[in-house]
């Protein structure tokens, strides 16, 4: 479990997975996702996944709470392996429940997200897929020094998908 000012960072359980599913499931939280809310076998497929790769190579989303509000989920995020293209990369990623949006709950996971991927998994370079028009995410990943690093068509028919990212010496030259 990882702490920020504001959040709690925890590994997913089984007892998540209602809340899992109502964020993911929200037509709200998937505006800027063109696969669309989640139906129920995806999301238990995802949330299995997510489960599977913290047994395994030890990282993956966390369930997010509020400090405040402990017994509430408001949110998913944090490192997992994702394909871009033909490669696996180290992604940063995150859906919050819409209750949740313009706090800067976002911002503050993507910081712990990245000092976890450089920090604790000694990863040399973490990468994130926004959509061109999803100006609130594009603002995180700026805010978090994440810069614009190439484009990706991983959705056939649509606007190509904004690659962003950020080195360990990026990220070691930032806290100096």
């Amino acid at each position: 479990m990882l702490r920020t000012k504001r959040l709690i960072l925890d590994k997913p359980t089984e007892s998540d997975f209602n809340r899992f599913y109502e964020i993911q499931s929200d037509p709200q939280t998937n505006l800027f996702n063109p696969a669309g809310p989640m139906d129920l076998a995806k999301a238990k497929k995802v949330f299995e996944e997510m489960i599977n790769q913290w047994k395994g190579p030890g990282y993956s989303a966390w369930i997010i709470r509020e400090i405040d509000n402990p017994d509430q989920v408001i949110g998913v995020g944090g490192l997992s392996d994702r394909l871009y293209g033909e490669e696996v990369k180290l992604n940063l990623g995150y859906r919050f429940d819409a209750k949740s949006w313009g706090k800067g709950y976002a911002t503050e996971l993507s910081f712990a997200a990245i000092e976890f991927g450089f920090d604790q998994l000694n990863t040399e370079e973490i990468f994130a897929i926004v959509r061109p028009g999803h100006l609130a995410s594009i603002k995180v990943l700026e805010k978090c020094e994440m810069v614009l690093f190439d484009k990706l068509n991983d959705v056939e028919g649509q606007a190509e998908s904004l690659v962003y990212k950020i080195t360990k010496p990026d990220y070691l030259a930032k806290l100096r």
